[in-house]
């Protein structure tokens, strides 16, 4: 393969490139130990991996290093999360390592809309790009038509329930549930960011066209159902999650779930494909594995528990990604993912750029589509000096798990070695390990100080430890999520927040579940447009969502919906086919 330059060529031209030389999804195979049933081909070079065979086969084996990533608070554009996931494992092959990642599926919203497909960039990508980016093996679908047979089920059973008395329902072997139609848990799901179907009204038209009543959209990723798939064990405990989904509330407040609707058994069998991991592979040819979905705004935004396993049993490293900042996607991966899988990780890293920094330390903001301000690209390390208490506010978060913290400057050409030393200086001083990696430029070579910073940090002596405990109460628990690693003064509620709180502390089930926070991911705070570490501030809690199938209940901070909208200058706009070689161009 011919030298790729990324400062000269788009991202999806160095991946089309690269995938001219790839492996193919049996020669991975055969590399990473898996029998011949064990891998499920898509085509010659992604495939889906029988979970349950392996691990069944490899229980006994010890699991190799756990290593997280995750990041500072993010510009729009992101700071490379994924981008040094894939420069890791590329790094950590460099140096001999016998390495597996494991990455979230893109979205369709981020993907035709600003920030791109999320396969990394430059010399550090998930490959094949097309594959990746454009619905991989059907995941996502399985999803959107498990949570909309839900909504499908519910809607019906209102109807019907409307039209006939009790003695018609039991002859078409149906009980009144009493459903409140005005009292809804949940809506329709779309993977796009379609802003018009917050809010809409179904129903229109004459009874045999459904009951009116007012309803919306969330974006797939967000769906209880993927935050299930990236959670769930096993098979088993999937469908045992699944039952337990409340689709609506009848009239004296009892949820309704998708057990009593009858219908759990049909979604679950939508999803008996997607709960294996698909396999593809980085531009330098180490296996990946892509498995759940993003969003850690608006969902857990975690790789599967499932990919992790795996990855644990056959390789001695493995890279496991967490959505946006530490106080949002490695705040659950902590708290939630790590409770559920009892999995205990050895090191964290925590990516950071300097161009990130300087936003924080007071300068321009970062705006999708527009170039930087000068402040970005010119030396100015007064804005970085301001802008690395953000920085450090994630290193603390981190350290209070007792995971060893490795901070990776995400190196770009414009930085300049003051502004980088001011970051290595007071992140060491905290007691960070920091690597400078240049992987978006040189790929896996330029990752070498940082995998030898994680294997180092992998070698420590750590005392894991949660946030809070199994019985510490719901508000008790965003009480310390807020203040411990948003760094909040308290928090507050709406009237119907304070009652629903009430009720799920007083619930002897309810009671039991974690927290999964929903919260901009551009801010410390709960409001996007306050940087750095901002002090003097409450949470302000508008709602509370119950997610009783995955095992959490879901605060809502601020004016965040589970529905993003799309931008003036979507990347769709740039995205289309050549019709001679049927390859997709213009991903990013």
């Amino acid at each position: 393969m011919a030298k790729l330059d990324p400062t000269k060529m788009k991202d999806w031209e160095i991946a089309e490139a690269a995938e001219a030389t790839m492996k193919t999804a049996y020669q991975l195979r055969d590399e990473m130990g898996l029998k011949e049933k064990e891998l499920f081909p898509y085509g010659h070079y992604v495939g889906k991996i029988d979970y349950m065979s392996v691990l069944d086969r490899l229980k006994d084996k010890p699991n190799g290093k756990y290593i997280e990533v995750t990041a500072i608070t993010p510009t729009p554009l992101g700071e490379g999360k994924t981008t040094t996931s894939m420069g890791l494992v590329q790094g950590l092959g460099k140096i001999g390592k016998n390495v597996m990642g494991a990455i979230r599926q893109p979205s369709g919203g981020p993907t035709f809309n600003i920030k791109g497909s999320a396969a990394g960039g430059g010399l550090a990508q998930c490959i094949p790009l097309s594959d990746f980016s454009l619905g991989l093996t059907g995941d996502i679908d399985a999803i959107t038509n498990a949570h909309n047979l839900a909504m499908v089920a519910l809607t019906s059973r209102i109807q019907h329930e409307f039209n006939y008395a009790d003695d018609m329902l039991a002859k078409k072997n149906l009980r009144r549930l009493n459903i409140d139609p005005r009292n809804p848990a949940m809506g329709w799901a779309i993977d796009f960011c379609a802003q018009a179907l917050r809010d809409i009204i179904i129903g229109l038209g004459s009874k045999m066209d459904g009951f009116m009543m007012k309803s919306g959209f969330q974006i797939t990723v967000s769906s209880e159902i993927m935050a299930i798939l990236a959670v769930a064990n096993d098979l088993r405990d999937l469908r045992t999650r699944m039952a337990k989904i409340v689709v609506a509330y009848d009239k004296s407040g009892r949820p309704i779930t998708t057990h009593d609707l009858e219908v759990d058994g049909a979604m679950t069998a939508l999803m008996t494909k997607a709960i294996n991991p698909n396999l593809m592979q980085t531009i330098e040819g180490q296996p990946v594995l892509v498995h759940a979905g993003p969003f850690a705004n608006i969902a857990i935004g975690q790789s599967s528990i499932i990919a992790d396993r795996i990855g644990l049993k056959l390789a001695d490293y493995h890279v496991t990604e967490s959505g946006f900042g530490a106080d949002i996607g490695f705040e659950k991966f902590w708290n939630l993912k790590c409770r559920f899988s009892g999995l205990v990780p050895n090191c964290s890293v925590i990516v950071t750029t300097v161009r990130a920094l300087k936003m924080h330390g007071g300068g321009p903001k970062v705006v999708p589509g527009q170039p930087l301000d000068t402040a970005y690209i010119e030396k100015n390390t007064a804005l970085v000096e301001k802008g690395v208490e953000n920085l450090l506010a994630h290193i603390e978060t981190v350290k209070k798990s007792g995971i060893a913290p490795v901070v990776c400057i995400n190196h770009f050409y414009t930085d300049t070695d003051d502004e980088v030393h001011i970051i290595k200086e007071r992140a060491e001083a905290l007691g960070a390990r920091v690597a400078i990696s240049k992987h978006w430029e040189l790929g896996g070579e330029g990752a070498i100080d940082l995998a030898q910073a994680v294997v180092e940090a992998c070698e420590e002596t750590h005392h894991f430890r949660f946030l809070y405990e199994d019985d510490t109460t719901l508000k008790d628990q965003i009480a310390r999520i807020a203040t411990e690693v948003y760094g909040a003064d308290g928090v507050s509620y709406t009237p119907e927040a304070e009652a629903k709180a009430w009720k799920v502390q007083t619930d002897p089930e309810l009671s039991k579940l974690g927290t999964c926070m929903v919260k901009t991911h551009l801010s410390l705070s709960h409001d996007p447009d306050i940087k750095g570490r901002p002090k003097g501030w409450t949470l302000p809690i508008r709602d509370i969502l119950i997610y009783g199938g995955a095992g959490f209940i879901v605060p809502v901070a601020g004016a965040i919906k589970l529905m993003p909208g799309t931008a003036s200058d979507p990347a769709f706009r740039n995205i289309d086919v050549d019709v001679t070689t049927g390859k997709v161009q213009g991903l990013f």
